[in-house]
């Protein structure tokens, strides 16, 4: 093969291989957007604000059900809440089950 033949197929070679990587990561950079769009948080959220949880009784030992008991405030997008009458935010694991 010629000296020109074999830059001119590196060259190419060179180009499809750039082509390529800029089609993965354009292609990755794309996919959050769909996980996004498709899961809406609030229809399966496990409460909602104005809900009353209440606390397992290991967490809060010694204390009537209804001195566990709490009105939910806010629900955060990462799926803690924040309660009326109590500091911080909490997750979905320190509350018993709703029946």
């Amino acid at each position: 093969m010629k000296k020109r033949t074999k830059r001119l197929l590196g060259a190419a070679a060179l180009v499809v291989g750039a082509l390529g990587a800029a089609g993965a990561f354009l292609m990755k950079k794309r996919e959050p957007r769909k996980r996004l769009d498709r899961s809406p948080r609030a229809v399966d959220a496990w409460a909602r604000p104005g809900m009353e949880v209440t606390f397992r009784a290991e967490l809060k030992p010694g204390r009537d059900r209804s001195e566990r008991t709490f009105r939910v405030l806010k629900v955060l997008p990462s799926g803690r809440v924040l309660l009326d009458g109590v500091a911080g935010e909490h997750m979905e694991r320190e509350f018993e089950p709703v029946r």
